[in-house]
């Protein structure tokens, strides 16, 4: 990790964080605000409600799995997932809740800029990626993440698009 392309990608990575997610989808919808640009609001909205959505599921999943990190593996055993019974950060490595928060966060943002939808889904599927080399997870932590993420993220998706119909339907 002592590496510089290392530490550029664990920064890089960092993006996925819950408060960097929140930060970025907040600062959206203080942007939009201010710019009178309800689009911009509306995406930084949906990011914030898929992220924290995202980030619920996947500590329901993360306290009924224990899983060691790949930098604290000390035997094959510790690799595979079992029933959950700790809350140490070390303990519990399924699924990767940067690449859950990510995804749901990118998906959502791509929802009300579909034009920037494929970067925004591709910067996601990097932040995701790069949890891999730096040992925070197996790659199967973060196809789950990924998957979790998305899953999540359509039903947020699909109660947003409820709640927009139900209000054009009360005008």
């Amino acid at each position: 990790m002592d590496a510089p392309p290392m530490r550029v990608l664990d920064l890089l990575s960092k993006l996925g964080d819950q408060p960097e997610l929140r930060l970025i989808a907040g600062g959206l919808v203080v942007a939009g605000t201010f710019a009178g640009n309800d689009r911009l609001v509306r995406a930084g909205a949906r990011m914030l409600i898929a992220h924290e959505a995202a980030t619920l599921a996947k500590n329901l999943v993360k306290t009924n799995v224990d899983r060691t990190r790949p930098r604290s593996v000390e035997n094959t055993d510790a690799k595979k997932p079992k029933k959950g019974d700790h809350t140490a950060k070390e303990k519990t490595s399924f699924p990767s809740g940067h690449s859950a928060g990510a995804m749901a966060a990118a998906r959502a943002f791509s929802r009300e800029f579909p034009e920037y939808g494929a970067a925004a889904i591709g910067g996601a599927a990097f932040i995701a990626a790069m949890q891999i080399p730096r040992c925070a997870h197996y790659p199967t932590d973060v196809a789950a993440g990924v998957l979790l993420g998305l899953a999540v993220e359509g039903m947020t998706s699909a109660a947003w698009e409820a709640a927009q119909m139900d209000e054009r339907s009360v005008d």
